[in-house]
């Protein structure tokens, strides 16, 4: 039987998750979506649309979509909801879990690669993090919470751009971007976005897109001249570039990109790569590359969180296409020297 897709929804407190979710149970898309939801607030959803029963934990929408509110552990929900489809007392086809507000998205993630039932039954495709347009700068400042849940996005989506300027909207988006570079951006705007920008993103799939924000390369590139700012993008060939910060805005959660012409050797990349996680993978949040290894006819690929990682051979490399690796690594104060240094060691 093939794995059901997951989603995970995120957000900080008043993001609008809640409101996008309802969009999602309410819409007649034909979708049979499973909803494990996990919000305490005062904007619970299950207050809002749903009969609040202290008995039964599923209610079915009228368009076929499941609401589950989760008191419990995660595992053991998700493990729940499986036996039931597999037993026909429930019909969904894919699942969306609500994180609460304040929550770190990461051990989240990693429930669907360290427990072998959930990864039985389960696929995870994506994060999906909401952030509100109007307070994000502030929350940013403040809580590295807002912060994590950036930087671990696969998607992000802006919500109450209706209420900031122009300019606001711009340096708040470089600044996503600084954090993230590889999470498309999209608007949410009352909860209205396509199901597309929500489900079936793939972003969790080793597949060789790196989704790297083509203006992030191309920014620092073009301020290599500023070096007194914090480097997030280096290139083995080129040399290091630097990002200009927006004034009063520095964040500890950074993304930076290695990039090279030259194949790697992939035994020293192995060791290398196996002791980076081993001593940053609590600070590791996202990683991810596209690699040329030496005498490879495929590419390789490779993507973790956290501690786990995991990587596969890609496509043959085209004939007369450029051979080269890029890989970004989105974490909380990581050395990047040491990053940079130790990949250049690994250089053939």
């Amino acid at each position: 039987m093939a794995l059901i897709p997951t989603t995970i929804l995120t957000g900080f407190l008043g993001a609008g998750k809640t409101t996008l979710l309802k969009r999602i149970l309410q819409e007649n898309h034909g979708l049979k979506i499973a909803v494990i939801e996990n919000e305490f607030g005062q904007e619970n959803i299950d207050n809002e649309i749903l009969v609040q029963d202290g008995v039964e934990q599923i209610v079915e929408m009228n368009n076929g979509c499941i609401c589950c509110t989760v008191r419990g552990d995660l595992i053991v929900a998700l493990c729940d909801l499986a036996q039931k489809r597999e037993a026909g007392h429930l019909n969904f086809d894919r699942v969306v879990i609500e994180t609460t507000g304040l929550a770190n998205p990461g051990p989240v993630a990693q429930t669907f690669f360290i427990d072998e039932e959930v990864g039985m039954h389960y696929m995870l495709d994506a994060i999906i993090t909401v952030v509100d347009a109007r307070h994000a700068m502030a929350q940013l400042d403040a809580h590295e919470e807002a912060q994590r849940q950036v930087g671990f996005a696969d998607k992000i989506l802006l919500s109450k751009t209706d209420l900031v300027m122009a300019p606001e909207l711009a340096a708040l988006q470089r600044r996503l971007v600084r954090i993230n570079p590889r999470a498309a951006i999209g608007i949410a705007q009352f909860g209205q976005t396509p199901i597309g920008d929500v489900l079936d993103i793939r972003g969790f799939n080793l597949n060789e897109k790196l989704n790297l924000d083509p203006d992030f390369l191309a920014t620092e590139t073009a301020q290599v001249h500023d070096h007194e700012q914090p480097e997030h993008v280096h290139d083995a060939n080129c040399g290091h570039a630097h990002n200009h910060h927006e004034s009063g805005h520095s964040d500890d959660i950074a993304a930076f990109v290695f990039a090279s012409a030259q194949p790697f050797d992939s035994a020293k990349l192995d060791d290398f790569l196996g002791g980076l996680v081993q001593v940053y993978g609590p600070r590791m949040l996202r990683y991810k590359g596209v690699l040329s290894m030496q005498g490879a006819q495929r590419k390789v690929v490779f993507q973790g969180v956290h501690q786990i990682m995991g990587s596969d051979l890609g496509a043959i490399w085209g004939e007369n296409e450029i051979r080269g690796s890029k890989m970004v690594f989105i974490g909380k104060n990581l050395p990047k020297d040491i990053f940079i240094r130790g990949l250049e060691q690994c250089l053939v």
